[in-house]
């Protein structure tokens, strides 16, 4: 995938990610966890917590990616159930995460087309984003991008540095969506 003006896009790489990959990713998200509101935590998970979480995720067959540039991590990726009741088992929620200093070259966008890609191939047929500060940051313009349509605010249901946060609820319709019933292959999930 190629964006005009994005040189990053052509030179990341988007995997599965490792245990090699977790001291990156935790470096990453912890910076997100104690310097902005895209993440509700409040204290960084340590190492160990977010190798339980990504076995979570590969436990229900869902895709937990990196994306690598010049060597590193450059940001990550992953799905997870969107609820745990049963008649949610077609809907999943989608988290996205870059290293700071990545910030502007597309990563994000890389991460989540091939997230998005990875999720059309299972048997899932929503995907909802939980978009933090109203959806006000470049969050909500990615995910406006490749598909995904407001279909809601939650407001003042965070309180971090101080102050209330609304989340806003994006969806996109992933394959046949709500179109048809799902095949009894799919019954597993």
């Amino acid at each position: 995938m190629k964006t005009s003006g994005t040189p990053a896009l052509s030179a990341a790489i988007v995997r599965d990610a490792t245990e090699q990959d977790l001291a990156a990713i935790q470096a990453i998200y912890a910076h997100h966890v104690l310097t902005g509101v895209a993440s509700f935590e409040e204290t960084p998970p340590s190492v160990d917590d977010l190798r339980a979480r990504r076995e979570a995720v590969r436990r229900h067959g869902l895709p937990y990616l990196v994306a690598e540039l010049d060597g590193m991590v450059a940001g990550y990726a992953y799905a997870t159930p969107y609820r745990p009741r049963s008649a949610y088992r077609y809907a999943i929620e989608d988290s996205i995460y870059v290293n700071d200093a990545c910030r502007g070259r597309g990563i994000g966008r890389v991460l989540l087309a091939a997230l998005i890609e990875r999720c059309e191939a299972g048997p899932w047929r929503q995907m909802i984003a939980v978009i933090a500060d109203g959806g006000r940051g470049g969050s909500t313009s990615l995910h406006r991008a490749l598909g995904f349509e407001p279909v809601g605010t939650l407001r003042g249901v965070g309180f971090k540095h101080g102050r209330w946060i609304d989340t806003a609820l994006m969806q996109r319709v992933l394959g046949d969506g709500a179109r048809k019933p799902p095949s009894d292959d799919d019954a597993s999930h």
